[in-house]
């Protein structure tokens, strides 16, 4: 347990972050999930907006930090190529 004020006050902003970080992480798992389950669906305009939602919340992980850049971009790419696949 933290004894000086410092890793007292250090404590409570961890603690703050961590929730903080784990509810936009939730929700960014939530739209790519909700996109896929649109891909699979096969209904293309659905898919299409499910993946134009969840593009902002995926850079907004990479704003925050929760994820790499190069991780939202692999995302977007496949999730961008399975929407397209849907109108061939």
């Amino acid at each position: 347990m933290a004894n000086s004020a410092q890793s007292k006050k250090r404590a409570r902003q961890a603690e703050v972050h961590r929730r903080r970080n784990a509810s936009q992480r939730s929700a960014m798992r939530t739209a790519i999930k909700k996109t896929v389950a649109a891909i699979q669906g096969g209904d293309q305009q659905v898919a299409s907006a499910a993946f134009a939602s969840a593009v902002p919340i995926i850079d907004r992980a990479v704003t925050h930090g929760l994820i790499h850049k190069n991780k939202a971009s692999r995302h977007k790419s496949r999730l961008n190529a399975a929407v397209k696949a849907l109108s061939a």
